[in-house]
């Protein structure tokens, strides 16, 4: 227990840069996924089409628990979101053939097409961001931010 009368050490200068840092993605992270959810056609959330676009580029054939674990969000939240999918006709959940108490999610062909048709619906906003910032920028923001995400990710 601390004294009372000791004022709380706050966070050192590296610290509060790294809080603003999380806080400017915290709050890009918000404007962008609402100004891309506006876009996406099929009434698809951004939870959605996040599913989709992580079985086109990582395979899908995952369980709802592999992808909860994988987006960091609980089962019944997961459920809901592939049981909304799943009556859009954008995946199937089948019974997993190792284990009965499991389902499999399986990307359909039309869920493939509809991953397709949101980033071309998408276009609009990516080329206003790109005529604001130019390739030469974004090139250069990635890698910091891809070690960024590789380090949280390794780290959770």
């Amino acid at each position: 227990m601390s004294d009372p009368g000791t004022p709380p050490v706050g966070p050192s200068e590296a610290e509060a840069l790294v809080f603003q840092l999380f806080n400017e993605i915290g709050i890009i992270d918000q404007l962008a996924g609402t100004a891309f959810e506006r876009a996406l056609p099929h009434g698809l959330t951004q939870a959605q089409f996040t599913v989709l676009n992580h079985c086109v580029r990582l395979g899908d054939d995952k369980t709802p628990a592999a992808l909860a674990d994988a987006f960091q969000v609980t089962r019944g939240t997961l459920t809901s979101t592939l049981g909304r999918l799943e009556a859009k006709g954008f995946i199937t959940l089948t019974p997993d053939p190792k284990d009965g108490r499991s389902k499999r999610v399986r990307l359909t062909q039309t869920g493939r097409a509809a991953r397709e048709e949101a980033i071309v619906s998408a276009t609009p906003l990516l080329r206003q961001v790109a005529e604001a910032f130019g390739p030469a920028e974004a090139a250069a923001l990635l890698p910091p931010l891809q070690r960024l995400r590789r380090f949280l990710d390794e780290n959770r």
